[in-house]
């Protein structure tokens, strides 16, 4: 479960305040969420598709990589996100003002795919992140819901096999 602390704040000031722990928090419309600690298998699939993604990039020889964390932030809203998987373009990271210094990046050509694991707040990433990420223009974003927790009023809980 989510825990919302209860102060509205601006992105720069979310930054600010982002303190050096091992919880990690996102900004949603200028609410600072804790985020859920990730269980084993939201943490196994993570690390996969990370893996997984790393191989090809190199495979490939392309200059894109997967930073071990970063925070995306918003055009529309006062909003920040860490994503569970991000592919960056190294070459257009050159264009980002923050990412050097704060490793936040502000620009969806930077952007090549964004995966979001999807947990407990999966209505986060069937929706905010889903239109805020549509308004940066990142051109793929993925959502792994393992657990079917966004499509349950379409297919039943538990799931059932559609015909």
């Amino acid at each position: 479960m989510t825990q919302a602390l209860a102060k509205q704040v601006t992105f720069d000031e979310f930054i600010a305040w982002y303190p050096d722990s091992d919880r990690h928090y996102e900004l949603h419309d200028r609410v600072i969420v804790e985020m859920p600690k990730p269980t084993g298998k939201h943490s196994e699939i993570a690390g996969f598709i990370n893996g997984s993604l790393f191989i090809e990039i190199t495979r490939l020889s392309i200059p894109y990589f997967i930073p071990k964390e970063c925070v995306i932030k918003s055009v529309n809203t006062d909003s920040g996100y860490e994503p569970d998987v991000i592919v960056l373009d190294r070459q257009a990271l050159s264009n980002e003002p923050r990412w050097k210094k704060e490793s936040i990046i502000t620009q969806g050509s930077s952007v090549k795919l964004v995966v979001e694991v999807v947990s407990t707040n999966w209505s986060d990433d069937y929706a905010l992140k889903l239109e805020d990420y549509e308004s940066l223009s990142i051109p793929e974003y993925w959502i792994v819901d393992y657990l079917g927790l966004g499509g349950r009023r379409f297919i039943g809980n538990p799931k059932q096999p559609t015909k």
